[in-house]
């Protein structure tokens, strides 16, 4: 179990216990189908789970499954958790035969840093470290992050059928941008299994959806706003895929913001040109990861980015809060439904 004075920080940047708390189930019935919503704390955040199905039974089984693998999966991906898969490499600098998931999500961290030119990076956990060590009792000196950033570099990271190590001394990984996203996905894979075809899942902003909601029409998914309160800049429109949203309100270092959990892999620094930035995608491990790297890029660099990906599209909100899209993105604008602030 974490230390008293590690609960406590990781309390202050939004983290929850891995024990586990039970689903809080709701239904509604929608014409000749239930919607049934699974409810709970985990990875941090909310998690909820809505499935459209022919009875209330078949919802609720499904959904305890996909908490279940959910469950599982946080216990290899935790960088918090002394007994994960991931904390023993990051300890040992190597692991050999690690959980086939570990490996899975790593490499696809890999295909991700070279699609976005190095922008996603996944070995940026020696600038989380020193973050959390120094805030917010006192800001690292420029020195100290040009120092954490030169350990980072996913390129140095070697992931084989054997196992997974380090090239070089004193790196280390964090999967805290790409990790929720695997696990969302995984969870509609369960929800597939047991025969659920029409479903979303929230985990915090990493959202994935399949089929027509209970009134038959695509899911609405407001885009947060990263100033607060109730208004959604914008509505899509998603009957299938995933979007995530990455944004520097989510967990900040200190009061002021300008230390978050999204840095910059070339300085340490936590990118402010923009305020949140969420990416359509196919599925929600590429949505979540892409999000973190436009989000680090900017509007400009991001935009070009998902411009040149296929089914991907993306929404950035700048220092203002006024919206940038990129050319994908009108197509899934959706109208407001009812009882949506505007």
């Amino acid at each position: 179990m974490p230390s008293a004075d590690l609960r406590s920080r990781l309390a202050r940047l939004g983290f929850v216990e891995a024990a586990t708390s039970p689903v809080s189930f709701d239904r509604w019935p929608a014409g000749g189908v239930i919607e049934v919503m699974g409810t709970r704390a985990a990875l941090g955040t909310r998690v909820s789970v809505t499935a459209v199905v022919p009875a209330p039974a078949q919802g609720e089984t499904a959904i305890a499954a996909a908490f279940e693998e959910l469950d599982r999966l946080a216990r290899i991906f935790s960088r918090h958790d002394p007994s994960s898969a991931l904390s023993a490499l990051n300890d040992a600098g190597r692991l050999l035969g690690p959980p086939p998931e570990l490996s899975q999500v790593a490499t696809r961290a890999l295909g991700l840093h070279a699609a976005t030119r190095g922008a996603f990076d996944v070995t940026v956990k020696p600038v989380l470290d020193l973050l959390d060590a120094r805030l917010p009792a006192a800001a690292p000196t420029a020195a100290e992050l040009a120092e954490a950033a030169a350990l980072v570099g996913a390129g140095h990271l070697r992931v084989t059928p054997a196992g997974i190590r380090f090239a070089r001394e004193d790196m280390g990984v964090t999967l805290d941008g790409i990790a929720k996203g695997y696990i969302v996905d995984r969870m509609a894979a369960v929800l597939e299994r047991h025969g659920v075809r029409r479903f979303l899942i929230d985990a915090g902003g990493d959202i994935r959806v399949r089929g027509l909601n209970a009134r038959d029409a695509p899911w609405a998914i407001g885009v947060r706003d990263p100033a607060g309160g109730d208004a959604f800049p914008e509505v899509i429109a998603l009957p299938w895929g995933a979007v995530a949203t990455s944004g520097g309100y989510e967990r900040c270092y200190d009061a002021d913001r300008r230390y978050h959990h999204i840095v910059s892999p070339d300085t340490g620094r936590s990118p402010g040109e923009i305020t949140s930035a969420s990416v359509a995608a196919p599925d929600a491990i590429t949505a979540d990861a892409l999000a973190t790297a436009v989000f680090v890029l900017g509007a400009d660099r991001g935009l070009a980015l998902i411009d040149r990906l296929p089914r991907c599209a993306a929404l950035v909100l700048d220092a203002t809060g006024l919206p940038r899209r990129s050319r994908r993105w009108a197509a899934l604008a959706a109208p407001l439904p009812e009882g949506i602030p505007s």
